[in-house]
């Protein structure tokens, strides 16, 4: 038994012993001589598809692979924009409301500069929800010397007048509540009248007129300053409605005002030049208001001057 693993063990080694002599001889002959080229490439031919069928399986996993590394970073990357969409929408969006703020403030500042009396800007803070009641709350109060009765304006129109104040806020009635009415005139002909609100936030009825009176569609109508509370020559509506019936002795005239007062977000509230004259403590709160006013415009100023 010992005898026949001997002689198998030697008979492999002389068999390996006798296949690396071969190799060394066709490796020596190979790098010689060229002889054995044909037959390199005539072997390299039935070996190329095996090589490539075994590392077939190794490339379609490296393959997946990337594919799928490539899906993740494109979900990252969709996500990552959509994302930075959205905050330049949102900041767009941002932009777009000061800057219409600003064009408002810009009109409400040359319609400030084209009135003698003192005015100041005022923000609408809060809208009555209540259909039959026009009134808006102001960001204006008796610390900034507003009082009841004062006249409220936009860019475009009259808007109304203050009917309550606290220190903070002050409540504004608008020139289309039912029972708000003001003295106006016809801008092409003079003639007076009032204007008189009907509850709906864009008509007025002018009260009054009599049948054969000279007006016609499209007549500005401007605050006569009579009623010496409104600035006088300033716009209040244009009609836009005539019914005369013979039966009558009135025409029935609607107008709507000059002012959006459903789109309006900031507004002037104004000190009439005669308002106040003999009134010692509205005077002071003026001086102080136009004092503060002062000193804000110079910190706006050292403030843009810094950058």
């Amino acid at each position: 038994m010992q005898g026949s693993l001997f002689q198998r063990n030697s008979s492999l080694t002389l068999r390996l012993f006798f296949c690396l002599v071969i190799c060394c001889v066709l490796m020596w002959v190979d790098h010689r001589y060229t002889h054995l080229q044909a037959v390199r490439h005539s072997i390299d031919y039935v070996v190329s598809p095996l090589r490539y069928m075994t590392n077939l399986p190794f490339a379609a996993w490296d393959w997946t692979s990337n594919q799928f590394r490539s899906h993740q970073a494109l979900l990252a990357e969709n996500e990552r924009l959509t994302e930075e969409n959205l905050a330049l929408t949102s900041r767009q969006q941002k932009m777009d409301v000061i800057q219409r703020k600003n064009q408002r403030l810009r009109k409400l500042l040359g319609t400030a500069q084209s009135i003698e009396e003192h005015t100041i800007v005022a923000e609408l803070v809060r809208v009555a929800l209540d259909p039959f009641k026009q009134q808006v709350t102001l960001n204006r109060g008796t610390n900034d010397c507003a009082y009841s009765g004062q006249p409220v304006l936009g860019a475009e129109g009259i808007m109304g007048q203050i009917v309550h104040t606290g220190p903070f806020t002050s409540t504004a009635l608008l020139l289309t509540d039912a029972s708000h009415a003001i003295p106006v005139q016809s801008n092409r002909t003079g003639l007076r009248t009032i204007a008189q609100g009907t509850g709906h936030v864009d008509q007025l009825e002018l009260l009054h007129i009599p049948n054969n009176a000279d007006i016609e569609l499209g007549d500005l109508v401007i605050s006569s300053g009579l009623a010496q509370r409104f600035p006088a020559a300033y716009p209040v509506a244009y009609i836009t409605d005539i019914q005369r019936d013979p039966g009558q002795p009135f025409a029935k005239v609607m107008a709507t005002p000059t002012a959006a007062l459903d789109r309006i977000n900031e507004v002037l509230i104004m000190w009439p030049s005669h308002f106040g004259k003999n009134d010692s403590e509205l005077q002071a709160c003026l001086e102080r208001l136009q004092n503060r006013s002062a000193s804000q415009r110079q910190i706006e100023e050292a403030l843009s001057n810094e950058k």
